[in-house]
């Protein structure tokens, strides 16, 4: 369900926010329901519906979807004449309009395509290459310092091969799961990798037996760019002595587990591919020498102890994210929130503080937070309560108050509530520079006082800081940051910036609560 949505994005040109999508939708607490999906979309701002339409409207819909077509999410692409559908486990069907539409449920989701060009993809694609940059120096080394001849290049291209697909014969085994190598593994219903590459289940061995082709491959690899024509000549006898070891492979994939894994297939067959070569050179009649298998062992060793050190710590980080997403999908339960947050123990009045406002003032979530401009943690705070505004503007409202006692002529920062104050009143459209200037920015407070200088503060301000001061005092908000939503004392075991994951959730009993009244 993952893929099909990731893939959905990147159609739509979505392709930056794939991977937060992911970690949003595997740690929403309704995983992996269709709901998930949406609210997962509406945290990353996508534009998007879950409708039902009747199967006449199927000519209107947008030019690709999804829809649960035999009661299982599948991305639909429609064209003039038929319907490509992907699934879970088959991509690229072709089928026509009729069979379709006797199948489909008529529940769909779109999304708003995105017009924006990402100038970022360039940059990560670019990132990814510095990764072979490596490799690539490798190679020119080797082939400036090295003679090939033509069978030290068909082994070196087999044993390439051999090493990317024996990386992700690890990447199975470990957990990591990729659109292309699903899609090859699942070519009939008789293949499975997942089933042979687990077969072996013992998980706690230093080395796995699908470990083995990894670091055949990978000494192999490294082993002929060192020394390419010494190399080659026992590595194929290597390959030779491996055949009865394929043998057994493909038997136990035969009779026992009754599943074909393509990717051992295709070790198994560059394996025997080598060993034939070998074979039927006239390398077969050379006899060994130190410099033919020094290179190899030398190979052996290093790899085989940096993947001993390697492996553990991979494993740990995946088991360390899969308790992390555990954790996730727990935190964000609303009725954990709902059950944490306490009510303000004297509301009234809230509504009546004129604060600093930004956003819609008729959105369903109503966030207050309560500042001190000499607060250390308060610049967090209004940083996160800022960008929620900024990414949501539609949908929440923040009120920002201060808990500043006028009376105190010692508070230096005193000056800054007045002068934020009047400047809201004054000059609305330069609050937020102001604020930001002191809340992020952190600017010295002589210098923010000579950029931002005001006229003499009003008793109107006045009567305003008093009248915040006495309603904290009131409720015993002896403390800064106090964050409220919706007249709730958000919890402390929250970070303010997890508010976003709520956001359905309080319209929605928002909306119970107006019915109810």
């Amino acid at each position: 369900m993952l893929k099909l949505v990731q893939k959905f994005l990147q159609i739509n040109k979505y392709s930056e926010v794939k991977n937060e999508f992911k970690d949003l939708f595997l740690s929403h607490p309704n995983y992996p329901s269709l709901f998930a999906i949406t609210d997962s979309l509406d945290l990353l701002s996508v534009e998007n519906a879950a409708v039902r339409v009747s199967k006449e409207q199927i000519e209107n819909l947008p030019s690709n979807f999804l829809a649960y077509f035999k009661d299982e999410l599948t991305l639909v692409e429609r064209t003039k004449e038929f319907v490509r559908i992907d699934t879970n486990k088959k991509t690229g069907q072709k089928i026509s309009y009729d069979n379709f539409l006797l199948d489909w449920n008529g529940v769909i989701v779109a999304i708003e395509p995105n017009n924006v060009v990402a100038r970022d993809n360039f940059k990560s694609e670019y990132k990814d290459v510095k990764f072979f940059m490596p490799l690539l120096i490798l190679f020119g080394f080797s082939f400036f310092y090295n003679t090939y001849s033509v069978f030290s290049l068909v082994f070196l291209i087999t044993s390439l091969l051999g090493l990317i697909v024996s990386v992700f014969i690890v990447q199975e085994k470990l957990g990591f799961k990729t659109n292309i190598i699903s899609k090859f593994c699942n070519l009939t219903t008789n293949t499975s990798c997942s089933s042979v590459i687990n077969f072996d289940s013992n998980t706690n061995k230093w080395i796995n037996f699908s470990d083995l082709p990894l670091i055949f491959f990978g000494s192999s690899f490294l082993a002929i760019l060192l020394r390419p024509l010494d190399s080659t000549i026992f590595i194929g006898f290597l390959s030779l002595l491996a055949i009865p070891i394929i043998v057994t492979s493909i038997w136990i994939q035969k009779f026992e587990i009754q599943k074909w894994c393509v990717m051992c297939l295709v070790v198994s067959f560059l394996i025997f591919s080598q060993s034939i070569i070998w074979f039927s050179s006239d390398w077969f009649t050379l006899s060994f020498s130190l410099t033919s298998i020094f290179p190899f062992l030398f190979a052996l060793v290093l790899l085989t102890s940096a993947w001993l050190l390697i492996k553990p710590v991979v494993r740990n980080v995946l088991n360390s994210d899969n308790n992390v997403k555990e954790l996730k999908k727990f935190k964000r339960n609303y009725s954990l929130l709902n059950f944490l947050s306490k009510k303000i123990p004297n509301a009234n009045g809230l509504e009546d503080l004129r604060g600093l406002n930004f956003g819609n003032r008729n959105a369903g979530v109503k966030l207050s937070i309560v500042l001190s401009p000499s607060c250390g943690h308060c610049h967090k705070t209004f940083q996160e309560a800022f960008d929620l505004v900024l990414k949501f503007p539609d949908r929440i409202f923040l009120n920002i108050l201060f808990n500043v006692n006028p009376e105190n002529a010692e508070n230096p920062y005193k000056i800054v509530v007045e002068r934020l104050l009047t400047i809201n009143r004054a000059t609305p459209g330069k609050i937020v520079e102001a604020i930001s200037d002191w809340h992020i920015k952190k600017m010295e407070l002589k210098k923010w006082l000579k950029k931002w200088h005001t006229e003499p503060v009003s008793m109107m301000i006045n009567q305003e800081i008093q009248k915040q001061y006495e309603w904290c005092s009131k409720n015993n908000f002896n403390y800064t940051p106090v964050k409220i939503v919706n007249e709730k004392i958000y919890p402390e075991q929250y970070e303010l910036s997890e508010l976003k994951y709520f956001l359905n959730d309080f319209v929605e009993e928002v909306e119970v609560l107006e019915k109810i009244a």
